[in-house]
Order: C-alpha cells, then sequence, then structure tokens
C-alpha cells in the first residue's frame, strides 16, 4: 500500500463517532499516535485523541508542526479539558517524541513505516522502535495493519502472536460498535479467569 494505512479499504471503527473514526483511517501518524494512547483509558477515548487534538491545533495538526512544537504548548493542548489522557502530561512527551521519531527515520512519513516493509520481523522491529510501543503494543499495531488494512507482510501472523487470530481480543478486531462490546466482554472474561489477553 503506497501510503500505508490511508485508504478507503480501512475497516477500523473504535470510537462512536465517525469523523474522528476518519481520521485515523486517512492520517498513518494519527493511526500511530491512537494506538499510543490505548493505555489505562477506555479504547475509544485512546482513538479520538488525535481528532481532539487535531481540533486544537488547527494547521498546526501535523507530523513536522508537532515534532517542532514547544514541550509545554503541545502539554497544554493535551491538558484542556476533556484532558485527551489520563496522564495528559506523560503522553503529551511521547507524542512530541513520537512527531520527532517519525521526523527523523521517516522524513515525516508516518506510512513509511509499513509501505514497503517486505517482512512482519522488519514491521514488529519498527514499531517496536517507536517511542511509547512496547512489545504488545507493537504487535498489536501488526495486527491492527493486517486485518483492518490488508497490510500482510510475509510472516506477521507470527510476530503478532495471538493477535493474528480471530478471537475478538484487541483494538485490532473493531470494526464497529458491536466488535467493541465483543472485546470488551471477552476481556472482562479473560480478566475474571485471571488472564491476560494474549492468553
Amino acid at each position: 500500500m503506497a501510503s500505508g494505512a490511508g485508504s478507503e479499504q480501512g475497516t477500523l471503527a473504535v470510537t462512536g463517532d465517525p469523523a474522528a473514526d476518519q481520521l485515523v483511517l486517512d492520517d498513518p501518524f494519527s493511526l500511530l499516535l491512537a494506538m499510543m494512547l490505548d493505555q489505562q483509558i477506555p479504547m475509544e477515548w485512546a482513538f479520538k485523541g488525535p481528532a481532539r487534538l487535531a481540533e486544537r491545533l488547527g494547521d498546526r495538526y501535523s507530523v513536522t508542526a508537532i515534532a517542532a512544537m514547544e514541550p509545554d504548548e503541545l502539554e497544554a493542548a493535551f491538558k484542556e479539558k476533556p484532558a485527551i489522557h489520563r496522564f495528559p502530561g506523560s503522553m503529551a512527551r511521547r507524542c512530541g517524541e513520537l512527531a520527532r521519531h517519525v521526523v527523523e527515520h521517516y522524513d515525516a512519513d508516518a506510512g513509511a513505516i509499513w509501505a514497503d516493509v517486505r517482512s512482519g520481523k522488519a514491521l514488529f522491529d519498527r514499531l517496536r522502535a517507536l517511542p511509547g510501543y512496547g512489545d504488545e503494543k507493537a504487535k498489536i499495531f501488526v495486527a491492527i495493519l493486517a486485518k483492518r488494512f490488508g497490510v500482510v507482510p510475509r510472516g506477521w501472523k507470527a510476530v503478532a502472536g495471538p493477535f493474528a487470530d480471530q478471537h475478538p481480543r484487541s483494538v485490532a478486531d473493531i470494526d464497529g460498535p458491536d466488535a467493541l462490546a465483543e472485546v470488551r466482554v471477552w476481556k472482562k472474561n479473560q480478566k475474571a479467569a485471571g488472564k491476560s489477553k494474549q492468553d
């Protein structure tokens, strides 16, 4: 896919807000940012984060502008009510770091992270190197690209691990409100059984 996840083929729909979902579908950096925000807050809140930030920054909502932004200014945008995250200060810093990484390593084109990737391992390694991305987040993002955007490099299932299967275990399995509800129920049942979403 030439520009990565920025195609009409995307089927990710998490927030219940068509405009917020569309931004994540159309803009690869917004997709990366939404996934970065997806921790310790509801999934739909995390994936609405890029739209809220775009609303607050206006024409300065771009990878290059965010990368160059003063930390205090970006933090103020994150903290404006309603706050973009439960931990707006630390997430604002990570957002700036993520933007700078994309500028420095991918010439400000977030979609280039996966556009020319030849193997699942290479894709995982690129994602794992992103600020704010640990092993699990990188695995889930590989699954998002495969399941929701048709980006399927050789070996993607091996690196995505359990997130490649058909259980509704992560945001990679959400294409609308019914799927969101299924993922919530599955996670609740796993937690009640003392298991993680990777079990």
